[in-house]
């Protein structure tokens, strides 16, 4: 559904750089094979740092590799900054991160336009390797930026090629000699904005075009394994019989349970992975691993769903006489997004008569680790069909022009209201 309202962004010009962007890496099947450090991705990142020095922008790479291109402002304050990623997974879409990146681009060609002066530095920003990877490290850049990543986590990590990740962010334009300068960044940052697609359907079932991020979910995940008697499946009886296939797949279900139970729209648990062995025909499974993912945008809702879970897992063991063990890897807490951020873009959007949707993100994203250094907030675009990770991807160019418009006065609203400290001075 398309809306008329007072323009701002060219959305023309903008769709343009969608398509441009989306060349790179195209594959037969019409997906992007742009995953990080690639050549596809390579190139892709010196097609934006053209596209900024084009603009007169001043460009940088911080020892992470993501992308800086600032606009100068009138005081030497903290810059405010928006953006998102241009890598993608496998036979992935031309919007996921991508749009984030580009609408950054058009405002910044936009404020050139009209001779706009702001007190803040602007910044763009394109984050290093927001997906999932070969080198088993996501949300790389802003990690980097928050923190959270070390020169140590880098040491010996190659990709299935061999490939050392320090060498690819060097191809890059990183430096993992001075990596933790990264984090040095931190400090010049008054706030962080980042637009995206939404990647689900809440607002396009809603016929809504622009939603306003209230927090991004918490992510916990767990390995299980269980383990029962590897045996002759011809030769062991029904009742003699451990089998840990047949324990797992309740286990699967208990996680559905678990999560449904809850009765939360933003209450997720999911198995995606099984690993079963010995993994032959005429052999009863006698070990099963699989990983146990529960999303919630509060820590009460995923530790009621993994105590409800605990419960289950204990009584299956019991019942079918296996031994089932669970090892915690990931606990991120959700975290929620700035309320002068989320205030200010609800203000924007109203006064430009956008309908908006307050929402949690149930997909984590940099803005989640951009908050624990500076103000952070989110804008979604509506997702059509819902649909994300893959080739069909799309949102509707009034959409992305509502989110985009949104962006650019919600900016230079901040521009006025913030302080040298990042301080809300209304």
């Amino acid at each position: 559904m398309c809306y008329l309202k007072k323009p701002t962004i060219n959305g023309a010009r903008l769709q343009r750089k969608i398509e441009e962007l989306g060349q790179f890496g195209k594959n037969e099947k019409g997906g992007l094979d742009r995953t990080t450090f690639t050549s596809a991705e390579l190139a892709a990142r010196e097609w934006l740092q053209t596209q900024c020095v084009s603009l007169g922008l001043d460009v940088k790479c911080d020892p992470a590799a993501n992308i800086w291109a600032f606009r100068n402002g009138r005081q030497p304050l903290p810059a405010i900054s928006f953006g998102s990623h241009m890598d993608t997974v496998p036979n992935g879409g031309m919007y996921d991160g991508a749009l984030g990146v580009l609408i950054a681009l058009e405002v910044m060609e936009r404020l050139n336009e009209e001779r706009i002066e702001t007190r803040h530095p602007f910044a763009l920003v394109s984050f290093t390797a927001e997906e999932p990877n070969p080198f088993g490290l996501s949300t790389f850049g802003s990690r980097a930026v928050a923190g959270k990543l070390t020169k140590q986590d880098l040491e010996g990590v190659t990709d299935d090629n061999e490939l050392l990740l320090t060498e690819a962010l060097r191809q890059a334009g990183g430096d993992p000699d001075r990596f933790e300068d990264t984090h040095a960044l931190a400090p010049s940052l008054s706030a962080y904005l980042e637009v995206h697609i939404e990647q689900g359907k809440r607002l396009v079932t809603s016929s809504i075009p622009v939603g306003i991020v209230s927090g991004i979910t918490g992510i916990y995940r767990e390995r299980v394994t269980v383990t029962g008697d590897a045996n002759h499946a011809g030769t062991t009886v029904m009742v003699e019989r451990k089998d840990a296939l047949a324990a797992a797949a309740e286990v699967v279900v208990a996680v559905e349970q678990a999560a449904a139970e809850m009765q939360a729209e933003e209450v997720v648990a999911t198995v995606g992975t099984l690993d079963v062995r010995p993994n032959a025909a005429n052999i009863i499974p006698g070990q099963v691993e699989m990983v146990v993912e529960i999303r919630g945008k509060t820590s009460a809702e995923i530790d009621a769903v993994r105590h409800a879970l605990n419960s289950q897992i204990a009584e299956r063991a019991r019942r079918r006489g296996v031994s089932i063990k669970q090892e915690t890897f990931l606990s991120q807490r959700p975290v929620p997004m700035d309320k002068l951020l989320i205030d200010t873009l609800a203000e924007q959007a109203d006064s430009l008569g956008y309908k908006t949707l307050t929402l949690g993100s149930m997909a984590g994203h940099d803005a989640a680790h951009l908050a624990a250094v500076t103000r952070s907030g989110m804008l979604f675009v509506p997702s059509i069909g819902g649909k994300s990770h893959c080739p069909e991807e799309a949102s509707a160019l009034c959409d992305i022009e509502a989110a985009a418009n949104v962006l650019f006065h919600a900016l230079l609203k901040l521009d006025q209201n913030l302080d040298q400290k990042g301080t809300d001075t209304r």
